[in-house]
């Protein structure tokens, strides 16, 4: 499948919309069951990166984005993964050209962890993940409930290493 990827912008927020809608249709890609507004969904990721994948005709295949993972100044560098492609171009590498855009932007933007909570059920996404390098780092049982069923979720990190960071951005100063 031939596409190409470029910054997603506010125009494309039908097609996005109409993606997501898609994935949360599968019942294992958000607990959300609602489909947020463009002026919610905004607010809600930071803004860039935000990448879409396009066909050659221009037509949005799929999305990535980041989310702030807290509000709190220490967690500044740390944000959470979407992404999501139309079910026409699912296996086609389309979403692995999106998360790879997505890690590439995220280190220019000054983010040193990049984290994913994925469904024990969505397998293409933890192996997606973990092929881009994410780790799995922690299993939460019964961590929400979605459409009144008690969902685990698989929480993954790719620690970014970067030249004002070194390899290993947490230092911890223990003081006795």
């Amino acid at each position: 499948m031939s596409f190409s990827l470029r910054t997603m912008v506010a125009a494309d927020w039908p097609v996005v919309e109409a993606i997501y809608a898609a994935g949360m249709a599968t019942g294992h890609a958000t607990f959300e069951t609602e489909l947020p507004s463009w002026e919610q969904w905004d607010a809600a990721h930071l803004p860039a990166p935000r990448v879409a994948a396009c066909s050659p005709a221009g037509a949005v295949l799929g999305w990535a984005a980041l989310s702030p993972v807290s509000s709190r100044r220490a967690y500044r560098g740390v944000a959470e993964v979407s992404v999501y492609v139309a079910p026409l171009a699912w296996r086609r590498g389309v979403g692995s050209a999106l998360l790879a855009a997505v890690i590439e932007a995220s280190v220019s933007a000054g983010l040193w962890t990049l984290q994913a909570s994925i469904f024990r059920e969505n397998t293409s996404s933890l192996q997606l993940h973990q092929r881009h390098g994410f780790r799995i780092v922690g299993y939460r049982e019964r961590i929400a409930e979605r459409a009144g069923q008690w969902r685990d979720t698989m929480l993954l990190e790719l620690r970014q290493p970067s030249s004002d960071l070194g390899s290993d951005p947490v230092q911890l100063e223990v003081h006795r």
